[in-house]
């Protein structure tokens, strides 16, 4: 991966009809599940695991990257054009039949116990991505995408994700107080049940000290955490009054796979940066540099420009279609979809990424966010 020199970056083609694949998704791994009851065979259902871990790196690979921002000239008429807000809005009412279809097949067919893990695997991959048209609804102010983005959170039973990823995490991102930026030497699956716990607390804290500075217990109904966690009950309960409670267990089971794809992504993308600290003690201001970037075409046409994570952190409120490259911002070496089946690998995945942060730091291991536990290590390896 090259990124272009100063003054040859690659010319800006607004790719208005390709952002369709994104609610494509639902659309799509539902149709596994179709094609699974109407043939009998669950392997179909293997189509949302495959695509996840094999197309997409392929796609990626291939059609590689798109360095191009759009113009300072076309980011107002952008950002104003109701088509990008309706693509987002498009992919909740398919993310919601695909969760209903999938506990339906979970209840009332007979299948085996890998077709089963298939099905939570489908359903649950929608609702992870699912997240991601909620991390970008739940940025904007209006009322009505903000409702829309906890609706959204509804069936991964992670609706404090609104709270804390807003409120806590763009605040303390890349240091070690934010439980959602991973450190050097910390694998994934240490990474994900503190950031999972500490996403929860800090959410619960969080509006817990808004509340109480209005004169509101943290138990209050405008409380953003039990308005969301309310929702994803509304749906759990309607689905087992129509189904029964056996429709529980493949609802909790589908939720954890969706949580476990955003927080792999979470440990992606600000894996071992840091902030540094000024004269006062204060953290610098979240810069570029503090993200990894990723400008493959296709895990950002499906993610809504997810993987331009460096401009989003450096400018929360701006909207999708108009992220930018930075060229000073640190480069993943592939896209998403590579990057987080290598992240379920610890090994291969400090061998591929901690040199990327040594290089990034410098070769100064005190420029980097290390986990505490593998300090040792670390300074033997890079001294």
């Amino acid at each position: 991966m090259v990124t272009p020199a100063p003054g040859h970056e690659q010319a800006w083609q607004d790719k208005r009809w390709w952002w369709l694949w994104s609610p494509a998704i639902p659309l799509v791994f539902s149709g596994s599940m179709l094609a699974a009851v109407w043939t009998g065979s669950w392997w179909c259902m293997l189509l949302a695991p495959m695509v996840i871990h094999v197309f997409l790196p392929v796609l990626d690979r291939v059609l590689g990257e798109d360095f191009s921002n759009p113009p300072e000239s076309a980011v107002a008429s952008l950002e104003q054009d109701l088509f990008y807000r309706f693509l987002l809005w498009a992919y909740l009412p398919l993310q919601a039949s695909g969760t209903v279809l999938g506990a339906w097949i979970a209840v009332t067919q007979d299948l085996p116990g890998l077709g089963l893990a298939a099905l939570v695997l489908t359903v649950g991959a929608i609702n992870g991505i699912g997240i991601g048209a909620a991390h970008e609804l739940g940025h904007k102010k209006d009322a009505l995408d903000r409702w829309l983005s906890k609706i959204a959170l509804a069936p991964s039973a992670y609706g404090h994700f609104f709270v804390e990823h807003n409120r806590g995490h763009h605040q303390r991102v890349a240091t070690p107080e934010d439980p959602a930026s991973a450190r050097m030497g910390e694998s994934f699956w240490a990474f994900l049940p503190r950031s999972v716990w500490g996403s929860l607390q800090s959410a619960w804290a969080l509006e817990q000290a808004r509340l109480n500075r209005q004169g509101h217990s943290v138990w209050h109904l405008q409380n953003h955490n039990l308005q969301a966690w309310g929702l994803t009950l509304l749906l759990l309960g309607a689905l087992v009054a129509w189904l029964g409670w056996t429709v529980v267990p493949f609802f909790l089971l589908q939720a954890a796979y969706a949580v476990s794809m955003l927080e792999v992504v979470n440990y992606v993308e600000h894996y071992g940066l840091l902030r540094r600290r000024d004269a006062t003690g204060r953290y610098e201001r979240c810069e570029p540099r503090h993200s990894w970037n990723s400008n493959h075409l296709v895990g950002n046409l499906l993610l809504y420009q997810l993987q331009r994570h460096s401009d989003h952190h450096a400018h929360p409120a701006r909207h999708y279609q108009a992220l930018r490259h930075h060229a000073s911002a640190p480069q993943l070496p592939a896209g998403y979809a590579t990057m987080i089946t290598v992240a379920y690998c610890p090994p291969w995945w400090f061998a591929w990424m901690d040199p990327r942060v040594m290089a990034h730091c410098g070769g100064d291991l005190g420029q980097a966010n290390l986990q505490a536990s593998a300090r040792a290590r670390l300074l033997q390896r890079w001294g």
